[in-house]
């Protein structure tokens, strides 16, 4: 991924910013109004800010980089927070900030810490309305890191650990850096498309469509899953309790909201 930085004798540090950020959703059936608050209440359990934590730890570990701090905060009634300082490559206990954590999370019910250039940070958004029978739960990740080290290797960890059915990527490079003759380089890695960095087992799950603008190192991909197996979106109900109708029924509200959420724009 990164051949034009390895042959490269730069100048200074590399200044290049590289981001990645996600929207991953979950969508689930739940018809009463009890349902739903059980789901907000399994999904708050399922990935509350300790697990979360546990999923971007392991992410700065993938790309190489050291935990410089830790702050992390579940919300009342529902959602979850991490923020996560993070430094390319290693750094000596003795030269952290006295105001840093080294992950070494206190002992206190609300902890904050600020951001750099460097961070992981994530949100989680548990949604519910009377009027809908199909929930969701969306997750936003942030993964910016400066230098040499890239987020882009984390992309199938990152799918696999959450119930992924639609997902909005952005990746972007920002800056420049400097060879050792002062020519400027805006990226220092080959990239046409994020799905490059995808697994094809994974990107067979889904339809993905790109939308790149080249000339700006910003790319932007969007997956669907392409298949429902309805078991998996029923809370608490076995789909053969169901009738054939209403099992096509439900199937068809959940396709819709995935669609519309897809296409970010209200269609049905």
């Amino acid at each position: 991924m990164l051949g034009l930085e390895k042959k490269l004798a730069l100048y200074g540090f590399n200044n290049l910013t590289k981001t990645l950020s996600f929207n991953i959703y979950d969508v689930c059936y739940a018809k009463t109004k009890r349902e739903q608050e059980d789901y907000i209440r399994y999904i708050d359990e399922q990935y509350n800010s300790e697990r979360l934590t546990k999923i971007l730890c392991d992410v700065t570990k993938m790309i190489g980089a050291t935990i410089l701090n830790i702050s992390k905060q579940d919300y009342d009634p529902q959602g979850a927070s991490v923020n996560i300082l993070i430094a390319e490559g290693h750094v000596a206990p003795e030269n952290f900030d006295k105001s840093c954590n080294g992950g070494i999370m206190p002992q206190s019910e609300t902890v904050h810490a600020h951001l750099d250039k460097s961070h992981v940070t994530v949100h989680t958004f548990p949604e519910s309305h009377p009027e809908n029978e199909v929930c969701t739960f969306r997750v936003d990740i942030d993964v910016s890191t400066c230098g040499e080290i890239s987020p882009l290797n984390t992309l199938d960890y990152l799918i696999s650990s959450f119930d992924s059915d639609i997902i909005t990527i952005d990746y972007r490079v920002r800056g420049f850096t400097r060879d050792m003759c002062g020519k400027k380089y805006f990226i220092d890695h080959d990239i046409t498309s994020i799905q490059d960095y995808i697994d094809e087992r994974t990107l067979t799950k889904y339809d993905a469509i790109d939308v790149n603008v080249y000339q700006s190192n910003i790319f932007h991909t969007k997956m669907l899953i392409k298949e429902i197996q309805l078991q998996n979106y029923l809370f608490n109900t076995d789909v053969y309790e169901l009738h054939p109708k209403e099992r096509l029924d439900i199937t068809n509200s959940i396709r819709r909201e995935m669609i519309e959420i897809f296409s970010g724009m209200n269609i049905y």
